[in-house]
């Protein structure tokens, strides 16, 4: 039982309440003797005593008794593809209340606990209002500070703080997310430029193989932080049209040049979103819904087939890398999800100009074809 980690939960728990053993055994009913042998290692309370104890230190049993059911990688990945397909077919509060009694269940699962946060922050939106949709963002809040408070993997930690930061930006948070990222996402730290050394050290080891896959998923991902960074330049000039365009030459340019829209479609998606927004705003009708076509198809591509990363004939070293995310290479939601959630953006107020226009009309109709079928 000594592997429950029952004694050092009960330490802990006492000197978080700043109270002796004494005291403790005082409000149990028994002896000092009996908690300093508890904490020693040398006995376990009667069986009895456990709910006692728990509800004094405001935890569950399981957590007391050190307890942590953990799932496999395997187990995570099935429990959140079954989930989002819920999602799509099921009534959304149902599938929340299910998600819910799991969280509870796997409390002690990291890994479990963190994907659930993705689980909810990728499908809050489904919520019927958005009280609602603000109550579920603070769940996934308080539940990621949970990870960032206890987990012992630092990695899993950090990506928490991240996806805490989502939320809260989602919730309006915007000193929070400021306070929380700026240093930590700093381009000034070494810990963020230290890719090719890694690399170099691969190569000097004569591991090619590694050296070639991490180069690859390097750029890979770093052609998609500049799409996502352009499209965050679209964001913040859209009042100069002149920029935006630059920004929009650029970055076709980029998206063309290493078939983005066919690999990564949801990045491509949301830039050409962004640049139909801007055109829109400047009353460029013609030029927003060319965007808004190119938004549409990159739309289609998530739906003609089973969503999921992949790579290409020059991008051939990456797939291997994609396999080994929590999720694996699959997309965090179900298929007819991401259809309706590109309808919903169809409903940005920037598009008030386009109600009129065939081609604006055409688009939202076919994708509201595609999310029945």
């Amino acid at each position: 039982m000594n592997t429950l980690n029952f004694s050092t939960n009960v330490i802990r728990l006492r000197h978080q309440k700043k109270i002796t053993q004494e005291q403790l055994a005082e409000f149990i009913g028994v002896t000092k003797a009996s908690v300093s042998k508890w904490e020693n290692k040398q006995s376990m309370p009667d069986i009895l005593i456990l709910p006692v104890l728990a509800a004094f230190f405001d935890v569950t049993i399981d957590e007391l008794l050190g307890y942590e059911p953990q799932l496999s990688r395997e187990q995570i990945q099935k429990i959140y593809r079954d989930l989002a397909a819920d999602f799509a077919e099921r009534p959304f509060e149902d599938v929340m209340t299910h998600t819910q009694e799991l969280i509870k269940k796997y409390y002690s699962c990291y890994p479990f606990l963190f994907q659930m946060c993705v689980l909810r922050l990728n499908h809050f939106m489904l919520a019927e209002d958005q009280d609602r949709q603000a109550e579920i963002l603070a769940s996934v809040s308080d539940l990621c500070g949970r990870i960032i408070a206890d987990c012992r993997d630092i990695g899993l930690s950090n990506d928490a703080v991240i996806l805490k930061a989502s939320a809260d930006m989602q919730l309006g948070k915007t000193r929070e997310v400021i306070e929380t990222l700026e240093e930590m996402l700093s381009p000034l730290r070494l810990s963020n430029q230290s890719d090719s050394l890694l690399i170099q050290a691969y190569r000097i080891a004569g591991q090619t193989e590694k050296a070639d896959s991490f180069t690859q998923i390097g750029m890979f991902t770093n052609l998609l932080s500049l799409i996502g960074g352009a499209t965050q330049h679209l964001a913040i000039h859209g009042g100069d049209l002149a920029v935006c365009e630059e920004t929009m030459s650029r970055a076709d340019q980029v998206l063309e040049a290493y078939r983005l829209e066919s690999l990564h479609p949801n990045a491509a998606a949301l830039l050409h979103l962004q640049g139909a927004i801007a055109y829109a705003m400047h009353g460029k009708k013609k030029e927003a819904v060319g965007r808004l076509t190119r938004y549409a198809s990159c739309a289609a591509r998530l739906s003609d087939r089973e969503p999921k990363l992949t790579g290409d004939r020059y991008f051939n070293a990456v797939e291997p890398w994609f396999d080994q995310l929590d999720l694996g290479s699959s997309a965090p939601r179900d298929k007819k999800v991401i259809l309706e959630s590109a309808l919903q953006a169809l409903s940005h107020p920037a598009f008030a100009v386009l109600q009129d226009d065939a081609g604006y009309l055409g688009i939202r109709a076919s994708l509201a074809e595609r999310s029945r079928t």
